[in-house]
Formats: structure tokens, sequence, C-alpha cells
């Protein structure tokens, strides 16, 4: 495909093509999205709308539109999430549309360009023995139990890891943890949660302002500096509002808090069916690395979105200026065109590339550290959580958005 095949005057508009509308806001496509874009691809390779706009789900169509993101043909649609649940000139609706993944242009690039240096992959294996401590503390509490909801339980994980890197007491914990899981539902587009969204971000920015100006107030010294005193100093040199820097640790907390949390709900599901893939997770980190890239191509379950800043042209379609653009980043790694028997979970594929987290200049900041939560959360979980098995109902979450489990209610064995 190419998006200099064809010119706006001899392109399909969009709106004149016959294309499968997704049911995405059902209990049912939430239980099982993939048959509904299996039907979606009948009608069309790449592409299927819905009421908010335009859903994009080939894995190569994404790879080849995001180029325009880099282009400035297409701007984050924050704009349009917030219109969507009537949050406008709200605490939350003001966070969202000034964060650092809602801007473009040279305001992003600071940004960016300022606080990359400091998520590198050197800088996530540095914390992989703080991951380690903090899995084994949550399991020593949790295994005796012999049963538990695992999406509950995985929960404090990503949050714990977060909370110890900046620095902060852990007793902050349940109150984050409550906050992000509010943050993490805005995504599945219901405005009957705008309301709660105002009170969770206030929460964030109050314990995100207290906790940098306790920090300015009282440097740590003598080589103890943690990931919250990186951020100052390279605030400080960038000079970066305030504001801004807030707005990033909060950012750092809601991006890394969901996207972990729903990953290993959902890996730790497919393998209570593939016993034998935990089993060798259990053994080897390695092969742990190459579990989780898979399951990312497999079941990623996030989505990006766009609205297009000018008409753009792709493979013989015309999408017109301002239109609401969904990447489904989720089914992208089941793209049958792309990868063969795509709907296999297989840590031994050769080509497990996929697209969780983005592309471009909005590429994700954190997944250096994400890739390292997952991994050593992993390991220990199959080294301690032995013959895991699904115990009752599993419930799912809202899909669009942050897709993933709701509740996963496991027994097993304690090692």
């Amino acid at each position: 495909m190419n998006a200099e095949t064809q010119t706006a005057d001899t392109a399909t508009p969009v709106d004149q093509l016959d294309l499968y509308k997704l049911p995405w806001n059902t209990a049912e496509m939430a239980a099982d999205p993939y048959p509904y874009i299996e039907a979606a691809r009948k009608k069309h390779p790449w592409l299927a709308t819905t009421d908010e706009g335009l859903v994009v789900y080939g894995y190569q169509a994404i790879r080849d539109l995001m180029e325009f993101d880099n282009q400035d043909k297409l701007r984050p649609s924050f704009d349009g999430i917030i219109e969507i649940l009537g949050a406008k000139d709200t605490p939350w609706g003001r966070f969202t549309s000034e964060q650092m993944l809602a801007l473009s242009g040279p305001e992003h690039k600071i940004l960016r360009d300022t606080f990359a240096m400091k998520f590198t992959p050197r800088y996530a294996n540095q914390i992989r023995p703080l991951m380690q401590k903090i899995m084994n503390m949550l399991l020593d509490e949790w295994l005796p139990r012999g049963h538990f909801d695992f999406a509950e339980f995985i929960s404090y994980y990503p949050v714990s890891v977060m909370t110890s890197m900046i620095g902060a007491p852990l007793d902050v914990i349940p109150g984050l943890r409550e906050s992000l899981e509010t943050l993490g539902r805005a995504y599945g587009l219901n405005p009957g949660i705008e309301p709660e969204l105002q009170k969770a971000i206030l929460h964030m920015e109050d314990f995100c302002q207290k906790l940098v100006a306790q920090r300015r107030a009282s440097p740590k010294q003598g080589g103890s500096e943690d990931l919250l005193d990186m951020l100052i100093d390279c605030s400080n040199q960038g000079d970066i509002p305030e504001r801004q820097l807030i707005d990033l640790l909060i950012f750092l907390f809601e991006a890394g808090y969901d996207t972990s949390k729903n990953v290993m709900t959902m890996m730790i599901y497919e393998m209570t069916k593939r016993p034998e893939i935990y089993a060798k997770c259990a053994e080897d980190i390695d092969y742990c690395r190459k579990a989780v890239e898979e399951f990312l191509r497999y079941c990623n379950p996030s989505h990006s979105f766009r609205a297009t800043d000018t008409d753009i042209v792709y493979d013989g379609v015309l999408i017109p200026k301002d239109r609401m653009v969904f990447f489904a980043l989720v089914q992208a790694g089941r793209d049958p065109a792309v990868f063969e028997n795509a709907d296999v979970f297989d840590p031994e594929r050769p080509n497990s590339r996929h697209l969780a987290f983005g592309l471009g200049k909005h590429m994700c900041l954190g997944q250096y550290i994400a890739r390292a939560q997952i991994q050593e959360g992993l390991h220990i979980l199959a080294q301690r959580m032995k013959d895991p098995k699904v115990k009752g109902s599993v419930a799912y979450r809202p899909y669009p958005g942050i897709w993933g489990l709701e509740s996963l209610p496991l027994e097993f064995t304690p090692a």
C-alpha cells in the first residue's frame, strides 16, 4: 500500500465506502473483539467505522498511516475524546489536552527530547532488582491465600514499582491505584464516568505537586537520586514549566499502570490454557522476553487515536480533514496478511514485531520500563505461583480504550 498511489481527485471518499460498523461499545465485543474484526476484514482489508470515527486494524495500514503523524498531517485527538466525554473546561479535560502525548510540533519535541534521555534500556535494566523485590513482596502477602482475583493482585505491581521509583511512601499506593483505575477507563468513551475522572485527576495532581515541592525543598544527596530527582533535574535544565513536570509524572503513572496490569492479566489467562509455556517462563528469563514480545503481538490491550489535520489519501481512500481515526493496535498483530497462523500464541515465532508501543514521534516513552516490568514479573510469578487455573467467571473491561480483563479469579499451588 502507498499513500501516493492516488490523488485526492481520483481516490474514493471514505464516506462512500461500504464499511463494517463495529459494535465496539457492547459487552459482546468487549468479551471477544476478534470475530467482529474478521467480519470487518471481509468488507475492507484495513478499515471499519463506528459512531465515534474510523477504525484502522490492518497492520501495514497502521504503520503507513502513522507516518502522517511524523509529517504533522495527523494530530493527537484528545480534543475529540474530551468532547465525547463532555469534559471540556474541566480539570481532567485540561490535563488530557496538555499532557505530552496530546502535544505536537516544537512544544512536544522539547518535552520529549528533555526527558527521553532518562528512559533508556540501560535505566530499565538498572531497576530490574527493584521490580523483582516488589513482585516477591506482593507474592509473600497474597500467595498464602491459595486463590485470588489476579486482576486485583497484579494492579498493585506497576503502581508499587512507579511509587518506589520516585521515592514516595508506600502508604499512598491504595489511593493512587484507585485514581489510576478510574483514569484508565476514560478511553472506553463512556460519558457517565466524567465526574469520577475529575476526582481522580485532582487526587493525582495534589499528590504529584506535594511530592515535587517536598523534593525541591529537600533534594536527595550522595548518589541516592531516584527517578524523581532525574526528572526535576531535566526540567530545570530544559527550562520546563512546573505544570508540565507535574503532568508528566501523572502521565507516567497513568501510562505505566494500565498497560502492564492488563498485559500481565491477559498473559496469565492465556497461560492457564498453555501450561507448557508458563513452565518455561519459570525456568528462563530469556524465554520470558520472547513470550512477552509475542504476547504483545497476539493481544495488545491498547488503542491509539488521531485526528486528520488535512485531507489524507491512502490506498485509494480519501480520509477528510478533522476525522477521528482509531488505530486498533489490539487487532493489528493478528492480521493474517502479515503473520502466519496469526491466531496462535507462539513465543518461538521468528517474527513477533508488534505495534504495542506505537510508532513515530509519539512512541511510548516508558516502553523499556514496561518490558522489563512485565518480563521480571512473569518470571517470578511462574516460579512461585504454580499450576494456575481459572476458578469462576472472568469479566472484561469495556472496549475500546485500554481493553483487558476486569477480573480473573485463579486458584493455584504456592511454591
